[in-house]
């Protein structure tokens, strides 16, 4: 059996020790920077492997707080892991069939083990999830999902208690084509007993990246990237014989190359997939960038001053929610007035009052925001949301003249690996420090990149 290992990462915001960021602003930045895997395709995917008893291995997978959280609920259920490059994962044994409140708090997709857990084991127990304040986010669907398979569900002092005998193929119609949902769906029905037709289903990359692992364990599924999925259940699963590749993170891809826009840079991102972010790539040029694409690399390079644009956010192949705030900033240093519409989730505007004390004009009202655009923004401190707003905050502050501190940014372990390295890497002059160093320290640490 695979051993058990000690945690890669480690919080770094507890107690006294409470970290931020620093960062110089208004200088261009100019290079290469490796986009990471996709953080939501890693998550279900580490929950997938309880569907194929045995040793699993997975390359790609970014070092994030989110993953090591599902790394250490993969391990309480009884299936212990080893770090590394591949990861290795051993599922031959299920000990236990709840994912508490303690760890489900932390992480949303700790949901993810509903499905994999009632396929295989019969029972599942979950805490209602966490994650991020960006507005309520139920799991009905899941359980509609679930329900049409065959499983029974009780909640149960805010833990919901699924069971289930052999699940049987059904017909599902989701009202909402739900990422999390789609999936927790997609995987239990890979092991139901006949076939099974998801409509209206999510179609988001991370949604055809999980199929596709699915299907090296021995899953037989169609239409994939489509609003149909169909499954033919069959009896067993077994890990791959090669290691699995996660595929790269588009939001990350996406941050790096509005960090390019918003300064006047020019950066290219390697070993990602122009096809996952074209609704980005279309604003980006709306605004006035230069993009050029390779099958694996996309470079954006930015105008001397940005254009104002229309967005929405809507399910893929729409322009992504997770990038919203991103674009906001882009927005915030446009000539002319933007319009945001958020219709994904309620409460995503938190970043917008912080990105007001940098000299932003964004009024905001229900799920629109009004962004009229200024010459400049300026360095100030403000606190961070949430993990995507943490991201716009700091390509403010590296669009932004003077310094900006940027607080509570532990949001950003949960979605960017090794971001001020990679920052650093484009000539961005920013650091991570503690919050007891003095400001001639802190800046030392800026200007040092």
């Amino acid at each position: 059996m695979v051993p058990r290992p000690r945690l890669r990462y480690e919080p770094r915001h507890s107690g006294a020790n409470m970290e931020k960021l620093i960062i110089d602003g208004g200088h261009p930045l100019h290079g290469t920077v490796r986009a990471s895997g996709a953080k939501n395709a890693a998550l279900p995917i580490l929950m997938a492997t309880l569907l194929a008893p045995g040793e699993h291995r997975l390359t790609n997978v970014p070092k994030l707080a989110d993953v090591d959280s599902s790394l250490s609920l993969l391990g309480r259920i009884g299936c212990p892991s080893l770090e590394g490059d591949p990861i290795r994962l051993d599922t031959s044994r299920i000990a236990y069939h709840e994912a508490p409140y303690d760890v489900v708090r932390k992480m949303r997709a700790s949901v993810l083990v509903l499905g994999p857990l009632l396929a295989r084991h019969g029972e599942a127990k979950v805490s209602l999830p966490g994650g991020c304040a960006i507005g309520v986010r139920p799991i009905d669907q899941h359980l509609k999902g679930l329900e049409a398979l065959g499983a029974t569900f009780n909640l149960e002092n805010g833990t919901i208690h699924g069971r289930c005998g052999q699940l049987r193929g059904a017909e599902i119609q989701l009202d909402m084509p739900t990422v999390t949902g789609t999936e927790n769906i997609l995987m239990a029905a890979v092991l139901a007993d006949g076939t099974s037709v998801i409509h209206n289903a999510a179609r988001e990359p991370e949604i055809v990246d999980l199929g596709r692992f699915l299907i090296t364990l021995g899953a037989k599924i169609e239409g994939l990237g489509s609003s149909d999925i169909v499954v033919h259940g069959v009896p067993s699963l077994a890990p791959g014989a090669r290691p699995y590749a996660v595929c790269p993170d588009r939001i990350e891809t996406g941050t790096f190359l509005c960090a390019a826009a918003l300064t006047g840079g020019d950066i290219e991102v390697t070993h990602t997939d122009p096809s996952m972010l074209q609704a980005v790539l279309a604003k980006l040029t709306e605004a006035g960038c230069t993009v050029t694409t390779t099958p694996t690399t996309i470079r954006v390079k930015g105008p001397e001053r940005l254009k104002s644009f229309r967005l929405r956010t809507e399910p893929f192949p729409g322009f992504p929610t997770d990038m919203q705030a991103q674009l906001m900033v882009v927005a915030a240093l446009a000539d002319g007035t933007s319009t945001i519409h958020e219709n994904i989730f309620e409460n995503r505007f938190l970043h917008a009052a912080e990105l007001l004390r940098m000299g932003a004009r964004i009024e905001t009202s229900g799920n629109a925001a009004t962004v009229h655009g200024q010459t400049r923004m300026t360095g100030s401190p403000v606190m961070a949301s949430d993990l995507r707003a943490s991201a716009a905050l700091v390509l403010a502050g590296l669009a932004a003249q003077g310094v900006t501190e940027i607080h509570r940014i532990y949001h950003l372990d949960r979605g960017y690996e090794d971001l001020v390295a990679k920052l650093r890497g484009v000539g961005a002059r920013i650091a991570r420090v503690s919050d007891g160093m003095n400001d001639s320290e802190q800046m030392s640490a800026a200007m040092s990149a």
